[in-house]
């Protein structure tokens, strides 16, 4: 040991006597090593002599303790990393060992390496690759070294200053990250014995490299069990620094909180459970004791708030660690943090944002948000104003804060409503209750209805979310306008919207039975069954397996088992009216829903694909029969008569459905009975007419109600028997077959029965043969005698209407006479209708059949009355059978149309004959009709009919709404199906439906554009947009814009010229539809093919101003290029404007504001080099003539361009005249728009205190927070705080003069100048001038003062 430190204390007057304080030579690395071993030794077995050696060694060579220092903080804070740690070490150990002069050793400089050489060595760490092996950093790693080196004391320092470079590229694979455990523990041991309240800077140092040590050594530890010691070890250290002795606690406190935040606010990790463990554990412990630290403590949550992340996963990792903290918190504190996060609801928008999250985590966390269970009231309940607020966050004027905040309410509201107390202080919070006033204006339903409708997807959805979980809080009913806004946003064209409102609708009928709520589920799921996405499909069977079949199998069975005493009951009931009470949860209305028209095409094809995936259960038909059995004894028990009764309206169309695919769960007792109840229906051997008859409500309103309910309850039966035919006994199936047959020969029922009847009549036959063959030839036989009987028929009708029509050309009968005639022709003509509908049923039923004798007269028929030479084989008929008999007239045409599907030859001769009737008929019913035909015959006879389109959509434009409805259905789905195309002017055509006078028409048009055409053909729109224009104006004053005249005769009626202000409004309609349907590159080139093809051909000359439809062209023009739906985004908002991205899980917000800046550059030049050039070359044209459309083209102007004010110089260079107007027409319309906006806001609360209560004594809190509210919201809006208080005082100015005008008129007298409040005003020397002594100078700088616009000009 004598000659480590001869050594040692030859090296020190070495460096003493270079003489230069400022020497960077290092103590060598050998003379480090015998430093540790000497210290090392004397710290582990406490044996100071060879301590005491050294000191006298060096005092006898005239050398201070303080020698030492300045060469170990030169080693500290160079070399490789090994050596750095090792210097750090022995210092140390220097101030550790007894007897040690610590004043003198220890300085603030040698400290800071000593902090430095950790740091780096972390930070090297970091940049290196993992090493493969550790190294030990003991004394027996450095043996070579030590052997080289030998005595060599000075080469071997100033060797080591040449090879630290190389050393260190290879020290970052041997360093061993373990080594850095005894410094920090000697350093938590010198902490102890040296003070730093002497050294501010060197304690705010340390705090900040141990804060910093766990989150730079995540990557250096593999070893959960080392990170976790070095990580105590920081925690130790840290929680000394917090003593007295180190200076000011809170300072202090403040210190290592701000140092641990950036761990903190880290994505789940190690580092961030180390720096929250440090914070609940320790400090809370500390603060418990110490004043000092509970106050720094206390703050910090709020310093946590305005150091979070505006990223929406690093912001919710930042809400979790917040809430971490202020639980541990006492509950007064947090409290106050309550009322913070409350205040940053009304800051800017990522603090709005990140308050709106921290509300649900305290909400959900803290104790008693609602004190029910205390004598404390609710409204001074620091969980009402978090409510309040966050109710207040769902109108934010940013989309992605109303969507959070709606998101959150929705899981406040789903996790309050578990506690019944709870729920009811809940209900009366938000707007439900009946005791008290809704914190909010109008309750929620009112701001669901709001948000529903929202511009924003992300908001729609979060607001049905909503919806979803507040169906507890609803009460006895629904707010209507609410329901149908549910059932909209079901059409939505996002998928994940139209989920969330299946979802919260389906919630809604879940709790609530009424007629409202079943009637729009019905209308809005089901018809979901032919959506695109295969999930909402899937989604939609499940939910009415759910709500429809399994509600009324559970009723129906239920309702079936009631004994002898409840027969009493049920008949108590019927007496009293109650036959709802008899089948409960609303089944009844619910099955006399899926009955309507509109969603019975929908449950039939819910049914069959839920019967192909053989989900429906037998359970589902047995409770059918068993409401209809229990339905017809309820009536019988009533002694009323059989006769009148029916089935609950619903219960068979639901049987025949389901039977088909559960024929062994329908009993033939039961269907044998019920068709004995039905065919009793007989209304005395009368015809009934069909209802697809031209006359249909004529004849109909003469039969009694329950006639048209028993004659669809016998077409339900006889298809439940044509479905479980195959489970029928022979015997009874072949009666069965001939009273059909006997039934159809008589040509009397309804034409929805004959089809009915035929088939099932089929199927009886098919089923019952004992071969296909046998089967065939039974249906062939019966479907001849059927064409012979009805060709008889029809043969007599037309000659007695021959004869008829003889007769009365040349007598006049009496009255009586008359009379008796035109009854029998009625019933023959009704005969004759069903006869001729008969003939297109068996058409259908066997396509093969021979109809010889049947086209020749059906021919006749058609053609009856017209100028075309009758055949020989016809019989001779003078009369119009169109003008005589409508009805049959429509029904043959009707019949053809079925004969020539079966019939391609027949086809090719007829359809030009149906597309002159479609171009001629005035019936509605009959071209009707023929749409439908047309488009069987398009999916048939493709080619025959692909030339006769245009023709076809001219019933687009026909005066009859269902005419219209069913040709723009019928057309969209051959659209989708390819068997027509988008060409030519077909897709211009269906523009009109846009803005059709019926409102069904037009939401089919927006689902068509808005969501089949964005995705089939996206380029649709962009290509066709402006050739759009000038045929929406009908105008051909385009040299480029040419048409043929027959062409410009059939698109006149497409048209919607004029220019007035619906007209002008309808196309802007049409306009912005197809805008939205582009994407942000065609909007580009749409703006660049507007400004090319219209704006400059119309200052070349090649469109004519002169024409008034040219004039429609170029104005719409300046309105499209001013509108909003052409601009491109380009995300120049704050951050929370583009949280729906995130929260969407879209992480490309960083590429999305990139493109957006390279969009805004390019729109920015397009301006400057194309546009502009344009317009001021127009608005020179348009001057010249005086036209109105100057003033357009400035608007347009100033709305392109208001988003460059400041480079307005630059690219209005060319006219400076235009530049001046331009800038002072800015400059008007944004002082008149704040004021507007001002006039407005001041209206709306005044309105709303109007219906206060006066003030006892001074204005309410909640008035002052909402007159605070209402002047943040006005300064966002407006952009300028100052723009609000100008705006508010021009306001106020303007009703002052109002009032004194008022007054005036009226004939009061001016009251005196002492009684009107005045401004005071100062003179230059600052003091206040009194009444009588004013300067004139001062008065006439008031009277120049610029005076308030007029009403005139404004």
């Amino acid at each position: 040991m004598e000659e480590a430190i001869f050594r040692i204390t030859s090296e020190l007057q070495t460096h003493q006597s270079l003489n230069d304080p400022s020497s960077q030579t290092p103590i060598s690395e050998s003379t480090l090593l015998d430093l540790q071993t000497l210290f090392d030794n004397t710290l582990d077995d406490e044996d100071t002599e060879d301590i005491n050696l050294l000191w006298e060694a060096l005092a006898s060579k005239n050398l201070s303790p303080a020698s030492l220092v300045h060469p170990i903080t030169v080693a500290m804070d160079s070399g490789p990393t090994h050596f750095t740690l090792l210097a750090s070490k022995v210092y140390l150990s220097i101030l550790l060992s007894p007897k040690s002069p610590v004043f003198t050793i220890f300085t603030p400089i040698s400290f800071l390496s000593l902090l430095r050489s950790i740091r780096r060595s972390l930070k090297q760490r970091q940049l290196g690759p993992p090493p493969p092996a550790a190294d030990d950093i003991g004394a027996g790693a450095y043996k070579g070294n030590r052997k080289r080196n030998g005595g060599r004391r000075g080469r071997g320092s100033r060797n080591t200053v040449r090879n630290f470079d190389e050393d260190d590229e290879r020290d970052r694979h041997r360093f061993d990250v373990t080594v850095l455990f005894p410094i920090l523990e000697r350093l938590e041991s010198v902490l102890g014995r040296i003070h730093l309240n002497r050294f501010p800077d060197g304690l705010k140092s340390l705090i900040q490299t141990v804060a910093e040590i766990p989150v730079m050594a995540l990557e250096a530890y593999e070893s959960s069990a080392s990170y976790h010691r070095l990580s105590d070890i920081c925690s130790r250290i840290l929680n000394e620094v917090l003593r007295s002795e180190h200076g000011d606690q809170t300072i202090t406190a403040a210190e290592v909180m701000k140092s641990l935040s950036p761990a903190i606010l880290l994505l789940r990790s190690q580092a961030r459970t180390f720096a929250l463990r440090f914070v609940t554990h320790r400090m809370m412990a500390a603060a418990k004791d110490c004043d000092a630290i509970r106050k720094a403590i206390v703050y910090l949550p709020r310093y946590l708030t305005s150091k979070a992340p505006e990223k929406s996963e690093p912001r919710a990792a930042a809400v979790e660690s917040i809430m971490e903290i202020v639980r541990a918190m006492e509950f007064d504190d947090q409290i106050g943090f309550v009322d913070y996060v409350v205040k940053m609801t009304q800051g800017k928008a990522h603090l709005r944002l990140l308050a709106v999250d921290l509300i649900l985590s305290l909400l959900m966390s803290l104790r008693d948000p609602l004190p029910v269970n205390s004598e404390k009231k609710v409204k001074d309940s620091w969980g009402l104003r978090s409510l309040e607020a966050l109710i207040r966050r769902c109108s934010d004027a940013a989309a992605g804060i109303r969507a959070r905040a709606l998101s959150n309410l929705a899981q406040v509201v789903g996790f309050l409503s578990g506690d019944a107390r709870s729920r009811v202080w809940l209900k009366e919070v938000m707007g439900f209750g009946n005791g008290g006033v809704p914190s909010l204006e109008g309750g929620l339903n009112e701001l669901l209805r709001k948000r529903c409708m929202d511009e924003k997807a992300a908001v729609r959805k979060a607001a049905l979310l909503l919806i979803t979980k507040s169906t507890a809080l609803l009460g006895g009913a629904i707010d209507g306008i609410l329901l149908k806004t549910m059932g909209i946003a079901c059409s939505d064209p996002l998928v994940s919207i139209r989920k969330a409102a299946i979802s919260a609708l389906s919630e809604v009928f879940r709790k609530f039975s009424d007629e409202g709520v079943i009637t729009e589920w019905l209308h809005s799921v089901p018809r979901l069954i032919t959506d695109n996405e295969s999930s909402i499909q899937e989604e939609c069977e499940i939910l009415f397996l759910e709500l429809v079949l399994d509600r009324v199998s559970r009723v129906g069975s239920l309702g079936s088992h009631h004994d002898t005493s409840s027969c009493s009951n049920l008949k108590a009931k019927i007496l009293e009216g109650d036959i709802e009470s008899v089948f409960p949860e609303g089944v009844l209305l619910l099955l006399k829903g899926i009955c309507d028209g509109e969603v019975a095409p929908c449950v039939k094809k819910i049914c069959a694909s839920l019967g192909k995936k053989k989900r429906l259960k037998p359970t589902i038909a047995i409770a059918l029969q068993n409401i209809i059995m229990t339905s017809e004894s309820l009536w019988l028990s009533n002694s009323l008569p059989i006769e009148k009764w029916t089935a609950p309206p619903g219960t068979w169309f639901l049987l025949s459905e389901v039977s088909l695919f559960l024929p062994k769960s329908v009993g033939w007792e039961f269907l044998h009975h019920q068709w004995q109840i039905l065919d009793k229906n007989e209304l005395g051997g009368e015809v009934r007419s069909s209802p697809v008859q031209g006359d249909v409500d004529e004849k109909v309103e003469g039969i009694e109600p329950n006639s048209v309910a028993w004659a669809g309850n016998r077409v339900f039966l006889l298809q439940t028997i044509s479905n479980v035919s195959v489970e029928l006994p022979p015997e009874p199936a072949a009666d069965l077959a001939h009273n059909l047959l006997k039934r159809i020969e008589e040509f009397n029922m309804h034409s929805t029965e004959v089809n009915a009847h035929v088939r099932a009549l089929r199927t009886l036959c098919k089923q019952k043969a004992l071969n296909p063959e046998e089967g065939d030839t039974l249906v062939m036989k019966w479907v001849h005698q059927l064409l012979y009987k009805a060709l008889g028929i029809l043969e007599t009708y037309i000659s007695e209407a021959s004869e008829t029509s003889k007769d009365s050309s040349f007598l006049t009968p009496s009255g009586g006479q008359k009379g008796k005639r035109a009854s029998t022709m009625s019933r023959s003509i009704l005969q004759a209708v069903i006869a001729v509908y008969t003939i297109g049923s068996l058409v259908m039923v066997c396509p093969s059949v021979d109809l010889k004798g049947i086209i020749p007269i059906l021919h006749t028929i058609i053609t009856s009355g017209s100028s075309e030479s009758k055949r020989k084989k016809l019989p001779c008929t003078t009369v119009s059978i169109k003008q005589t008999a409508p009805s049959l007239y429509i029904q043959t045409w009707l019949t053809m149309g079925k004969i020539c599907l079966a019939n391609e030859k027949l086809a090719k001769r007829y359809i030009p004959l149906f597309v002159q009737e479609l171009e001629e008929s005035d019936c509605a019913a009959l071209r009707n009709n023929i749409v439908v035909m047309m488009a069987d015959f398009c999916v048939r006879y493709t080619a025959l009919v692909d030339c006769y389109i245009s023709k076809i959509t001219k019933c687009l434009c026909d005066p009859c709404e269902v005419v219209r409805r069913h040709t723009f259905i019928l057309l969209s789905r051959l659209l989708q199906r390819d068997y027509v195309k988008w060409r030519g002017m077909l897709f211009l055509r269906f523009l009109s439906s846009l803005v059709d006078e019926s409102k069904m028409i037009r939401q089919l048009a927006d689902f068509l554009f808005g969501n089949i055409l964005k995705a089939k053909a996206p380029l649709l729109a962009y290509n066709s947009f402006v050739e759009a224009i000038f045929v929406l104006n009908d105008c051909h004053a385009h040299a480029g814009h040419s048409e043929s005249q027959s062409l410009q005769t059939e698109n006149r009626c497409f048209s919607i010229r004029g220019n007035d202000e619906e007209s002008r409004s309808q196309r802007m309609h049409i306009y912005v539809s197809l805008l939205k349907q582009m994407a942000p590159e065609h909007l580009l080139a749409t703006f660049a093919k507007l400004c090319a093809e219209i704006l400059a051909a119309a200052s070349d000359g090649l469109l004519n101003l002169e024409d008034v439809t040219g004039q429609s062209v170029l104005q719409d023009a300046f309105q499209i290029l001013a509108c909003k739906e052409i601009r491109i985004p380009t995300n120049r908002g704050a951050a929370a404007d583009t949280t729906e991205m995130d929260e969407e899980g879209g992480g490309g917000s960083a590429s999305a504001a990139s493109r957006g800046r390279v969009v805004t550059q390019a729109l920015k030049k397009s301006l400057i080099q194309n546009t502009i050039p344009i317009f001021i070359e127009l608005k020179r044209l348009l001057e010249s003539k005086n036209s109105p459309l100057t003033g357009c083209l400035m608007e347009c102007l100033r709305v392109l361009l208001k988003d460059h004010k400041n480079e307005i110089e630059d690219i209005l260079v060319a006219d400076k005249q235009l530049q001046k107007e331009l800038i002072y027409d800015m400059q008007k319309y944004e002082a008149a728009k704040a004021k507007s906006t001002v006039a407005e806001a001041v209206a709306t609360m005044q309105r709303s205190d109007n219906f206060r209560s006066p003030p006892c004594h001074r204005p309410s809190a909640s008035k002052l927070a909402s007159e605070t509210d209402v002047h943040d919201r006005l300064a966002e809006k407006l952009g300028s705080a100052l723009k609000v208080a100008s705006a508010m005082a021009d306001v106020a100015a303007a009703a002052t003069v109002k009032s004194v005008l008022r007054e005036v008129n009226r004939g009061a007298s001016t009251p005196p100048l002492h009684s009107i409040s005045m401004p005071k005003l100062k003179s230059s020397m600052g003091g206040s001038i009194s009444q009588g002594n004013r300067p004139l100078d001062v008065l006439e700088s008031l009277r120049r003062r610029q005076s308030f616009d007029s009403d005139e000009e404004n």
